[in-house]
């Protein structure tokens, strides 16, 4: 049997998704990024929305998820995304809209924007990656910086007396009248990531059927941030972030709707 044998579209067991494209990546290695981008490009194509979708970049590690994706993107201001996002869809009803945003610019930079485009019920999905700190500007505390965990500007461990305590941005969407999906999941194995790729195309058909809105966080790692290697930030974040932040589907009403 040849190569050429085996090389034949009825034997494909894997390829790399058609909207993500060839150019390398700025992320560190280890770093849940890529993963979640690639999420996104497999459920778009599979949605047959690869002409439609418009995809809202943040500011922070992704940045440059333009340039990864082959679809249409805008760049928004510092925690803008959601308004950004409010805008398109409505001047453009039949887009697939979506936020891709860290924890500090959805979380702290962009919680009124966040807050109140979900509220409003507006048919967009956000994607919402929490790995606890500012990973793109050094490994600050955000507002999700669990207690007593040691970043650049709490080096002796985030103290609630003086820092607060960290805020839980799914549970409180989850509140929220317009939501009509909200779920927290994670990239870490195999097993997760295809939860991660169900719930991200579950919150993707509600903002299409005019549902409401979408919130899909992805506990994640900063191994870099973290200081640690990606095998043991896995480990760090299924031991720490985990039983703070658990795993699951907080709202769901599709259903109903």
């Amino acid at each position: 049997m040849t190569k050429e044998d085996i090389i034949k579209p009825e034997n494909l067991v894997y390829q790399k998704p058609r909207l993500l494209n060839d150019n390398p990546m700025h992320y560190c290695p280890g770093c849940s990024h890529g993963v979640v981008h690639k999420l996104i490009a497999e459920v778009i194509d599979e949605m047959g929305m690869a002409e439609k979708a418009v995809g809202v970049s943040p500011v922070g590690c992704a940045v440059f998820m333009y340039n990864y994706l082959d679809i249409d993107c805008q760049e928004a201001a510092h925690g803008r995304a959601p308004a950004l996002a409010t805008a398109i869809k409505r001047l453009w009803p039949d887009r697939l809209v979506f936020t891709y945003q860290g924890d500090g610019d959805l979380a702290c930079i962009g919680t009124a924007e966040t807050i109140h485009a979900l509220n409003r019920g507006e048919n967009i999905t956000i994607i919402f990656i929490n790995n606890a700190i500012y990973g793109m500007t050094g490994g600050q505390m955000a507002p999700t910086t669990l207690v007593g965990m040691k970043t650049s500007t709490c080096p002796y461990g985030r103290v609630p007396e003086i820092h607060g305590y960290p805020l839980k941005m799914t549970e409180i969407a989850a509140t929220l009248e317009g939501t009509a999906y909200v779920t927290r999941q994670s990239v870490q194995s195999v097993a997760a990531i295809r939860k991660a790729k169900k719930a991200i195309r579950k919150a993707f058909e509600c903002s299409m059927q005019k549902k409401g809105s979408s919130l899909v966080e992805i506990v994640s790692t900063c191994n870099s941030g973290w200081k640690m290697t990606p095998e043991a930030a896995n480990k760090w974040m299924e031991e720490h972030m985990f039983p703070f932040y658990p795993l699951g589907d907080l709202k769901d009403t599709t259903e109903n709707k």
